[in-house]
Order: C-alpha cells, then sequence, then structure tokens
C-alpha cells in the first residue's frame, strides 16, 4: 500500500526528525530496508540520523534510549530474522516486539517495528526488494504517519 491511496494522509517530514536504528546482522537484506527508509524519509522532508547495532536483539534497547530524549519524532527499528533450525529466532522475535513495544509506551513516542520475520533468506530479499513494496519504505510512512498524528492528538 503506497501514501498516494485515498486512505492515508498526505505524508509530509518537514522539521520533523527520525531515528532508524538498523541491525548489522543479515546486512545484505537489512542495508537496502535502511536505504529504502532513508530516502523516503528524506524525499518527505524528514532529518534522519542512522544508529547501527549489532543484531535484531539489540534493537529495543538503542531505540528506547533514542526515544528517551525526546530529540525524534519517531524511531524506526530495522532488522531481519530468519528462520532457522531450531527456535532461537522465534524467541529473538517475541524478545524484539515486546520490547519494542513496551519502550513505545514507555517513552511516548512511536517506534516502528521494521524487523523482517521471514521463512527462508527468499521472502527476506523479497520484501527488501527495490520499489513501494520494500519494508523499509512502509516503516519510512508509518513513522511519518505516527509523527503527524503525535502533533494532532
Amino acid at each position: 500500500m503506497s501514501p498516494s491511496s485515498s486512505s492515508l494522509p498526505l505524508l509530509n517530514g518537514r522539521g520533523r526528525k527520525f531515528a532508524v536504528v538498523v541491525a548489522r546482522f543479515n546486512s545484505a537484506i537489512t542495508d537496502s530496508l535502511r536505504d529504502a527508509c532513508v530516502r523516503t524519509l528524506e524525499s518527505h522532508g524528514g532529518t534522519v540520523r542512522e544508529v547501527p547495532v549489532p543484531g535484531a536483539f539489540e534493537l529495543p534497547l538503542v531505540a528506547r534510549r533514542l526515544a528517551r530524549t525526546k530529540k525524534y519524532d519517531a524511531v524506526i527499528a530495522l532488522g531481519c530474522i530468519i528462520r532457522g533450525e531450531t527456535p532461537h529466532d522465534r524467541y529473538i522475535a517475541l524478545e524484539v516486539a515486546r520490547g519494542l513495544g513496551q519502550s513505545a509506551l514507555e517513552t511516548d513516542v512511536p517506534i516502528v517495528f521494521g524487523v523482517l520475520t521471514t521463512l527462508n533468506v527468499r521472502q527476506a530479499r523479497a520484501r527488501a526488494g527495490r520499489g513501494p513494496n520494500n519494508k523499509g519504505t512502509e516503516a519510512a510512512w508509518a513513522a511519518l504517519e505516527m509523527a503527524q498524528l503525535g502533533e494532532k492528538i
């Protein structure tokens, strides 16, 4: 779904600041998510600070610290968790989701969940490819919309 859809507001990032926290693990995927996210935020007038972290598990701590500064209109967490032969990926995904959600509630700053949780690398590549279906682009749209909404509430 693109922001030109009639159900979405006109997205405007002018004067807004965003932090993008990116997991380096699975960097072939997360670099593409980051590039699409940053490009989208900047094309809508937003200012972006990028913060790399080792992996998805580290996203909630850094996202919370950035949100607590109150310098950002929204924080975006980008990562990629691919199912493996053990249940490890599910434990990580659950904790990352819980931590990011809890951090948003505690800080009252939107924290967007841009973490892929796929069954295989092929699915991850499909969600991080070029074009408007890149989940980094979708995460940026959500951050722009939440920043605008926060201003209205």
